[in-house]
């Protein structure tokens, strides 16, 4: 279950773990978000917040991280603060930070990404600030923030360093969903960058990224990548990618046919989510028998 978590197996057959002991089901909920499956991860993870402990913490940490993803930021905010509650005492020594450590830096850095999307940018500086990352998966993560306060704050150029940086320590974790995020927030901050340089290597890293997602079946990733893709080409004839916007359309309709009621409730109404590209009902093309379309 750690492997598919933090390691090199993200697309794995969780389901059964579901019946498992603590641990294993926060895990299974952690794996099953990457994959898009919102409404089974909120399942396990609404009942083992009402547990409490440690992981009550990782769980309303993992839920507000979900909740975010569908550009619930304001939700995700109380969640996070309800982590941060109910973080133990203590430090620990875990190599995946599952310890009270871990715990509350996912809370104070969940935080800081909730106010970086309700327009709070000073607030997100100081709680970055507060976290001392211990583990490999805190520093990555702290490095994500650092480079989304950088984007949000107008300074693409100060976003690509942090970013570089969390993807070379998850590689070194051998994290392949934290290697897959990391470069889909090198790669935006290298378009968002816009010189003719970074556009071009930001492409590349996109469109490898894409690939790579796209056959783990990591949706809640493929989705935000192909729509960076599109909006790069919007100003520049790419030859290839005419249909990343199509792409971007059929994953974020996967994925909210996938969500919860609360969390197709927050994606209709953030301002993050192109949830209008989907008015029409269903998405273009789109293949009953292809995997992606079945749970």
């Amino acid at each position: 279950m750690r492997e598919a978590a933090f390691g090199g197996r993200p697309e794995a057959d969780v389901w059964a773990a579901l019946r498992g002991g603590v641990e294993e089901r926060w895990l299974a909920a952690v794996v099953l978000g990457g994959q898009g499956h919102y409404a089974a991860a909120a399942a396990v993870l609404g009942e083992l917040i009402g547990r409490g402990g440690l992981f009550g913490s990782l769980a309303a940490s993992t839920l507000a991280s979900h909740r975010r993803q569908l550009g619930g930021h304001a939700a995700a905010r109380v969640l996070d603060g309800r982590a941060l509650a109910l973080a133990p005492g203590g430090d620990g020594e875990d190599p995946d930070d599952v310890d009270p450590a871990g715990a509350r830096a996912d809370a104070l850095l969940g935080l800081a990404a909730d106010a970086i999307g309700t327009g709070r940018l000073d607030e997100a500086r100081r709680l970055h600030a507060r976290v001392e990352p211990r583990g490999w998966r805190s520093r990555v993560r702290h490095q994500w923030l650092a480079a989304e306060i950088s984007l949000a704050g107008g300074l693409a150029e100060g976003a690509v360093h942090p970013a570089e940086v969390a993807a070379a320590t998850a590689r070194e974790a051998g994290a392949t969903r934290h290697i897959l995020k990391s470069d889909l927030v090198l790669g935006a901050a290298l378009v968002v960058w816009g010189t003719p340089e970074s556009v071009d290597r930001g492409v590349e890293v996109l469109l490898c990224d894409l690939n790579h997602t796209d056959r783990r079946g990591l949706f809640s990733l493929v989705w935000p990548t192909a729509l960076v893709l599109a909006n790069a080409q919007a100003d520049r004839t790419i030859a290839g990618r005419e249909n990343m916007k199509e792409r971007a359309e059929n994953a974020l309709s996967c994925v909210l046919r996938r969500a919860d009621p609360t969390g197709r409730s927050l994606a209709d109404r953030s301002p993050w989510i192109p949830t209008a590209l989907l008015r029409s009902g269903e998405p273009p093309n789109a293949d009953p028998e292809t995997n992606f379309l079945t749970d």
